[in-house]
């Protein structure tokens, strides 16, 4: 029998660290800076944070800073705000990461898959042509390109360069 290793070493700082006990959505710090949270992007309503566990690389959580489980629940002003933000993260991908696509989603109710089912937010992952190859498939296993981290420095350009940040 052949065996096959799949290198990810960097996955040991999750293992071995910290687990979140506070929404990752919420305004409160917790003691925590914006670059720790990797929060990119801090406005009035909403928020734009790197998802910890992506997809894919420059996979982005778009959520409003309210706690808030659906859209129904979220007012008109909330709503307009988080849909701008939503695109502004995109033509932010657009421009550092050039994907061929994007996945745009939100999972409503634990059965779905939110894991943060009472604080709503949108999921955006770029896509490329064949970025899911055998190796999702046949390996049940993803392979993320880029270290979050260099992933979060990219993008935070964009936003501190339009000056989007406003508070954090």
């Amino acid at each position: 029998m052949y065996v096959k290793n799949l290198w990810a070493p960097w996955r040991m700082e999750y293992v071995l660290g910290e687990k979140e006990q506070h929404c990752i959505f919420c305004p409160e710090s917790h003691g925590r800076s914006d670059e720790e949270r990797l929060i990119l992007y801090r406005g009035e309503l909403s928020m734009v944070i790197m998802n910890r566990f992506p997809y894919q690389s420059g996979h982005l959580l778009v959520a409003p800073w309210r706690h808030v489980p659906d859209l129904e629940g979220l007012t008109d002003e909330e709503l307009l705000d988080l849909t701008k933000t939503l695109r502004r993260a995109i033509r932010v991908l657009e421009a550092e990461m050039n994907p061929d696509g994007f996945n745009v989603g939100i999972n409503i109710g634990e059965v779905a898959g939110a894991g943060y089912e009472s604080h709503l937010h949108y999921h955006v992952v770029p896509r490329w042509k064949g970025d899911n190859n055998f190796i999702a498939v046949f390996g049940e296993t993803r392979v993320i390109s880029e270290h979050i981290r260099a992933s979060f420095e990219k993008l935070r350009v964009h936003y501190e360069k339009d000056g989007l940040n406003e508070g954090g």
